[in-house]
């Protein structure tokens, strides 16, 4: 099975989750391509098996490097004629999106837009998401002071470590079921 861990940070919170993510993969004994998304990034979705997505929220979307290559991915995508009315399931391959976020003003509903737009271009080529995971993330710079002060509490130091433990968690249940032959 080939697994791809595509993600975008500008805070370093979503890169503490990138990273649970590859660790627990490959202490599953499976290998990951992870990539962090710059303005040159280059990459088939088509290629993998699992495909794990995530982002920081910023303005209630994704970050702009990631939007602007799932832009290019999806213009890719029609000419190719892979994205076809309907978006007939692709056997084998599935995906997961995630994200970080502070929800300082409403909470969680932040971060909601985030994850179904990422989550769009795997269901447009037929890969379906089988997960949405939403992680705490402390606020950096000049947003700092809403960790302390934002509708869900004290969020300093977060995504923390059980942050980071329940998202292994997570991860070792979507390799059970997506492996289920070799892990019986």
């Amino acid at each position: 099975m080939k697994v791809l861990n595509l993600y975008f940070t500008t805070t370093g919170n979503t890169t503490k989750v990138a990273d649970q993510i590859a660790a627990t993969i490959a202490a599953g004994g499976h290998q990951v391509d992870t990539i962090r998304i710059t303005a040159s990034t280059s990459v088939d979705l088509l290629e993998y098996d699992l495909i794990f997505v995530g982002s920081g929220v910023y303005e209630w979307l994704p970050g702009k490097p990631l939007r602007s290559l799932f832009s290019r991915l999806r213009q890719d995508y029609v000419a190719r004629g892979e994205i076809r009315p309907g978006s007939p399931l692709r056997q084998g391959k599935t995906g997961v999106v995630y994200c970080t976020y502070g929800g300082g003003h409403t909470g969680v509903n932040e971060a909601i837009p985030t994850a179904k737009y990422m989550g769009q271009l795997l269901e447009h080529l037929g890969i379906p998401v089988i997960a949405e995971w939403y992680l705490v993330g402390e606020y950096h710079g000049k947003l700092q002071r809403f960790s302390t002060t934002g509708r869900l509490g004290d969020i300093s130091g977060r995504p923390n470590k059980e942050d980071l433990r329940q998202l292994a968690e997570l991860v070792q249940g979507i390799l059970k079921a997506q492996l289920p032959e070799i892990n019986s």
